[in-house]
């Protein structure tokens, strides 16, 4: 075993929301680990890429169209598409459209036997276990008309927070059926990065766990550092690693969920304890 086990020549992957951020990170890492890069944004791609398809992710059509133009096979594929809390179709950005062209990939036998896929989920999604009941009868709409008809039905649910409470059950629950396959899921949740999208919502993002960081002397994370645990989750080099959410947050959650760093607000979001309705309403 060497470093190959980590690289992917030869290896065709699609970086869902790949123009910014932590999926841009994630792309040109890729590419430079010797895979063929197609990317998918709304947004226009500023760098090199074997394909950038423009894609609305709120759009049905558009989704189908985008689909329609990835050749397989796709060895992997990173759903890295995600917007904040005041973006008008947030649900199907974050979750719904990214389930659907997953989903349709495998389907059309684009995504196959050996192949992976990993979502970035958030530290916002850990209380999804004490949500189990509604997040399952979500996950349980067959298709992207009825998942918008759920939501619709369900006040509170159209939110950032249930998104990624959606990814991470959809990774625990795809699991065992796709690996049956030979697809691997995985999601990682990100702590506090700086991206664009974090820097436009500083004053909530960024300032999550700033007294964690200050307190281990270590500086906020950065989108490359999310990149390159996307890409061994998705290696040969994590075979062995499925239905995984993992924390990418310099141990902040779990420091706090132990007591060794006083953080109420992280045990609330876990569901750990109650939630202060003065915090979070």
């Amino acid at each position: 075993m060497g470093n190959e086990m980590y690289r992917y020549d030869g290896q065709r992957v699609v970086v869902v929301g790949g123009a910014t951020g932590m999926g841009a990170a994630t792309a040109q890492q890729a590419a430079e680990l010797g895979a063929d890069v197609i990317v998918l944004d709304v947004a226009a791609v500023s760098y090199p890429c074997s394909q950038a398809i423009a894609v609305d992710l709120r759009d049905r059509a558009s989704v189908d169209a985008a689909i329609e133009q990835i050749d397989g096979p796709v060895n992997a594929v990173f759903a890295c598409a995600g917007v904040a809390d005041g973006t008008p179709g947030i649900m199907l950005i974050n979750f719904t459209a990214q389930r659907h062209l997953i989903e349709a990939l495998i389907a059309q036998g684009k995504l196959g036997r050996g192949s992976s896929i990993a979502f970035i989920s958030s530290v916002a999604g850990l209380g999804w276990m004490s949500r189990l009941d509604d997040v399952k009868s979500f996950l349980a709409t067959p298709d992207w008309e009825s998942a918008g008809g759920w939501i619709d039905e369900h006040p509170g649910t159209d939110n950032y927070g249930f998104s990624k409470e959606a990814i991470n059950c959809y990774v625990a629950q795809q699991g065992f059926p796709l690996l049956a396959k030979g697809i691997r899921i995985n999601a990682i949740l990100p702590g506090p990065t700086d991206t664009p999208l974090a820097r436009a919502n500083a004053d909530i993002w960024l300032s999550f766990g700033a007294d964690y960081r200050q307190a281990a002397d270590v500086p906020t994370l950065v989108p490359g550092q999310m990149a390159s645990t996307m890409l061994f989750l998705c290696s040969a080099a994590a075979s062995g690693v499925n239905g995984v959410t993992l924390l990418v947050d310099q141990g902040h959650v779990n420091a706090s969920l132990v007591d060794a760093f006083d953080a109420p607000m992280v045990k609330m979001i876990a569901g750990v304890v109650p939630r202060d309705p003065s915090i979070f309403g």
